[in-house]
């Protein structure tokens, strides 16, 4: 299905007291806070999962809308896989049945879903619902919508050094090969650009092992409310902030 036409994106990013040509072209989200959100609440941390799905929906939308070029969720985290068989099992239900449900919408808005992470860890059955809606988004050209999803920085780093050292064994590679673009082109999200921003919810300050090398340069914002409570205003006044900060890329910049 070919992606459909995006309306004015200068107009709806002017409306906002956003600058289009300072946009982000990759935002990157920590979705913090969705268990403290339901225990607060005294409901089960289930709910709070539930609820984040529908922050997801709106944000993706939103980042269609506002011309976004790359969004990437923290979904599921490698060290995720340490916490109770019964909201593990949840989590992966929610999944799926949140793909399934999503991909009119995915359409609609003309997401393109990839998925990164160690994705062979995940139960087959979501495996296999991830690889449809994958599929049959591949021609849409919006955004690309990344999942990540069993996700670990540091594995991530080590999945691509056996990579490269499997092709420098193999002789498909000399040391003289290896170089920042060769790493990069072999991590998850090879053929991405860096993140621009990276937000994080919950009033939280840590990155978490969440993208290390393509968040090198990326504006970190914490934003004190819950996943579940992040709406679109929110989003908005983060990128507000985002837009203030002087990127330097490592430069000493003016004095």
């Amino acid at each position: 299905m070919a992606a459909h036409p995006q309306p004015d994106l200068q107009e709806a990013v002017t409306e906002l007291g956003l600058m289009p040509e300072r946009m982000p072209k990759h935002v990157a989200i920590i979705m913090d806070g969705n268990g403290r959100w339901a225990k607060k609440r005294g409901w089960m941390r289930t709910r709070g999962h539930r609820r984040g799905a529908d922050v997801v929906r709106m944000v993706t939308t939103e980042s269609v809308r506002l011309g976004v070029e790359h969004l990437t969720l923290y979904c599921f985290s490698s060290e995720n896989w340490c916490r109770p068989e019964s909201e593990i099992n949840y989590l992966m239900q929610l999944l799926d049945e949140f793909l399934r449900q999503e991909l009119e919408t995915l359409q609609e808005n003309g997401v393109r879903l990839n998925a990164i992470g160690q994705i062979h860890r995940l139960p087959q059955e979501t495996q296999e619902t991830l690889q449809q809606i994958v599929d049959a988004t591949a021609n849409n050209t919006n955004m690309t919508l990344h999942l990540a999803l069993s996700y670990g920085g540091r594995d991530e780093l080590l999945d691509a050094c056996k990579a490269i050292a499997q092709k420098v064994r193999d002789n498909e590679m000399s040391l003289d090969d290896v170089d920042e673009m060769s790493l990069e082109n072999h991590l998850y999200t090879a053929g991405s650009p860096d993140v621009d921003v990276l937000i994080r919810t919950a009033g939280e300050q840590r990155i978490s092992n969440f993208l290390p090398w393509q968040s090198v340069y990326a504006e970190f914002i914490s934003v004190g409310c819950y996943w579940p409570e992040f709406e679109k205003e929110k989003y908005h006044d983060a990128l507000r902030e985002f837009q203030t900060r002087e990127r330097r890329f490592g430069s000493t910049g003016p004095s």
